[in-house]
């Protein structure tokens, strides 16, 4: 998947990205591959680590994949699966937060550091 700019991330494709993370499981899968870094980790390893395994896990980085948010590769005789839409996660949070106030009276407190 490109990188979006938040300003003219389609709303198809933010509802889509929204809808792979409304899991707790797919999140957290994709949390730890984010921990792993771009190296990834083998299909058993993202298993033991996220505490999802087996048919579950092949669910969850299907949609997550389809997505555009992990990838998968075959290296030898592993899956290594990675995270790698980093561009693309910051560019949903920065599509949520963009607009932040924009529809006050008075400009709001910048409460987006706090």
């Amino acid at each position: 998947m490109k990188m979006i700019s938040p300003e003219n991330l389609d709303l198809t494709i933010a509802a889509a990205q929204f809808a792979a993370l409304g899991s707790e499981q797919r999140l957290g899968v994709l949390r730890t591959l984010v921990r792993a870094g771009p190296e990834g980790l083998s299909i058993g390893e993202l298993g033991a680590r996220s505490g999802v395994s087996g048919s579950t896990l092949t669910h969850h980085m299907k949609i997550l994949a389809s997505a555009g948010l992990v990838t998968q590769a075959r290296q030898g005789r592993s899956i290594i699966c990675a995270a790698v839409a980093y561009a693309d996660v910051r560019a949903l949070s920065e599509f949520l937060l963009t607009e932040c106030c924009a529809d006050r009276a008075a400009p709001c407190e910048d409460h987006l550091h706090d």
